[in-house]
């Protein structure tokens, strides 16, 4: 048996559940929507191996394995082949660089890295060719400690980068708020 004060706060929740739901709209220009952010006209993508245009080994095939991923994870889109699909996210990595963000002050070494990611990628519609979204120089960057009591090697921060990117373009993938 439930005790009174238990179906008080069950019945005061689902009130405020309801209230909150009155004051969406379906609309997201016009206040919160509860709508999917996504295009809801597209319900598979394709996404091809992106390019690697630097001398970094192997980073397109962690980039668009996380893009899948992310894209799993947050949309409400399929990943398919491209002969099946109904639109196709593709792009190249333009730059992999190091950015140095701190030194130590007693020694002058290198005391934070940042492994920054360049890409360049568009979003089309297969059926008409139709740009949906298109980026160039898109950047990410993720820090990382070198050396040190750390020592985190330069991997962690290419997992990083990769991984910021990825959400990042879903990100983008988003209509217009």
């Amino acid at each position: 048996m439930r005790s009174p004060a238990h179906i008080v706060l069950v019945a005061a929740f689902a009130l405020a559940s309801m209230c909150g739901l009155w004051g969406c709209a379906s609309d997201a220009e016009s206040g919160y929507a509860l709508t999917s952010p996504y295009r809801t006209d597209i319900q598979t993508v394709s996404v091809p191996i992106f390019r690697n245009d630097t001398f970094e080994p192997y980073i397109e095939e962690a980039l668009t394995k996380a893009i899948v991923t992310e894209i799993h994870r947050t949309t409400p889109w399929r990943v398919t082949s491209s002969d099946n699909s109904q639109a196709v996210l593709s792009g190249a990595i333009t730059n992999v660089s190091m950015r140095k963000l701190s030194t130590q002050d007693t020694s002058g070494l290198t005391q934070e890295l940042a492994l920054e990611l360049t890409v360049a990628f568009e979003f089309k519609r297969r059926a008409d060719a139709t740009i949906l979204v298109a980026r160039r120089n898109f950047r990410t960057a993720d820090p990382f400690v070198p050396g040190g009591g750390v020592a985190e090697g330069r991997e962690i921060g290419r997992r990083g980068a990769i991984d910021d990117m990825a959400r990042a373009i879903v990100a983008e993938l988003r209509t217009s708020w």
